[in-house]
């Protein structure tokens, strides 16, 4: 799913990470249910050699959605051609995607194919992470980083294709735990990346059907308005670059905590060093309030020319806490992977449990 901005409590509670040893939603009867609750047996699978997937789709998702509809059919036909029994399952609002993978997983099915953009993925991701069951993407959003990185191009029955041959992997993701607008600290999965400041304020004014009709364009425009409007204010964020390392505190206006070697398009490798497989995070730290320093910096980005300096530093850590300066007033957001999670304090590091996720055959992520 492809929304923005702060999420009800209500919608919170149900988008908490799951674990295997947690108990999931609402259980669907299905025929011939796996043996354990959807695990494994023997040797991990490809896709192709599976025997039930579910299908979990977002119909408000991307810009084309006259499309969609025949795109999911055609998907669904793949699969069943391949001797798997397919769940289709469609989302219907904010915290419906984490509902359906729990359906998925009490159903037995071995994989969960998220058919959407980040914002589905990162709902799917809520609920598969720590189980045996792995997750497919298949991209149909505005922005799709994971599948970008996985080199599943945009798609969809092309992605599905070269997902057959696909095996799980048991990858790292990040964790991260915020402070929701009741004041309540909350924990969430991050896949593509985790962010503090200035970039959480951008996904917190995009407006999702705004979004959907114009797409980068809005990111863009949207962009622009916080370079000239926003203050940049400065917060305390304590890193550890190792266990055994002592803390390092700096007072930044922007983290970001990337987990893929590439975005696509136009940001490439943001964070070079970066991917799915590092069991650290690495770090983007904005330790700067000046304007034409994040100028300069996009450009290069743009460009592909960018670098790291002492202002604009680029480190691994394992894990990092950030805080308020000391009578700072102001509100400073907090995101992963696109979705607005609330704002500080927020702590950020590697999660104990890790994902089996689905990755295609020559894919270096």
């Amino acid at each position: 799913m492809e929304h923005s901005g702060d999420l009800t409590h209500e919608n919170e509670d149900r988008l908490q990470p799951r674990t295997s040893s947690q108990s999931a939603g609402r259980a669907v009867v299905c025929d011939e249910p796996l043996e354990q609750n959807g695990a494994l047996s023997g040797d991990a699978l490809p896709l192709r050699a599976m025997r039930q997937v579910a299908v979990i789709h977002n119909p408000a998702s991307g810009q084309s959605s006259s499309r969609r509809a025949g795109e999911i059919r055609r998907i669904v036909e793949i699969l069943s051609a391949a001797g798997i029994t397919v769940h289709a399952m469609e989302t219907d609002g904010p915290g419906s995607a984490a509902r359906r993978a729990d359906e998925a997983i009490q159903q037995g099915c071995e994989a969960v194919l998220a058919c959407g953009g980040d914002g589905t993925v990162h709902e799917v991701l809520q609920r598969l992470t720590g189980s045996s069951t792995a997750l497919g993407v298949i991209p149909m959003g505005t922005a799709n980083a994971l599948a970008q990185d996985l080199g599943l191009g945009r798609s969809p029955v092309r992605a599905l294709e070269k997902l057959l041959d696909a095996e799980p992997k048991a990858v790292p993701v990040g964790s991260i735990q915020s402070t929701d607008a009741e004041g309540a600290q909350h924990s969430r999965y991050f896949t593509v990346a985790g962010g503090v400041g200035a970039d959480a304020l951008l996904m917190s004014r995009l407006d999702a059907g705004l979004k959907r009709r114009f797409g980068y364009v809005l990111y863009l425009v949207e962009a622009a308005r916080i370079w000239i409007t926003n203050p940049f204010p400065l917060f305390r964020a304590t890193f550890r670059t190792s266990e055994r390392d002592s803390e390092r505190t700096e007072y930044v206006s922007q983290i970001l905590a990337v987990r893929v070697r590439s975005f696509g398009g136009a940001l490439g490798q943001l964070a070079p060093g970066a991917g799915l497989r590092n069991g650290s995070l690495r770090l983007m730290a904005f330790k700067t309030r000046s304007r034409f320093l994040y100028l300069r910096f996009l450009l290069a980005v743009l460009a592909g020319r960018h670098s790291f300096s002492g202002r604009i530093e680029l480190l691994d850590v394992v894990s990092v806490e950030c805080s308020h300066n000391n009578g700072s007033p102001a509100k400073v957001y907090v995101e992963a992977d696109g979705e607005v999670l609330g704002t500080l304090p927020a702590r950020m590091q590697i999660a104990a449990e890790k994902l089996q996720l689905l990755i295609p055959p020559g894919a270096q992520p």
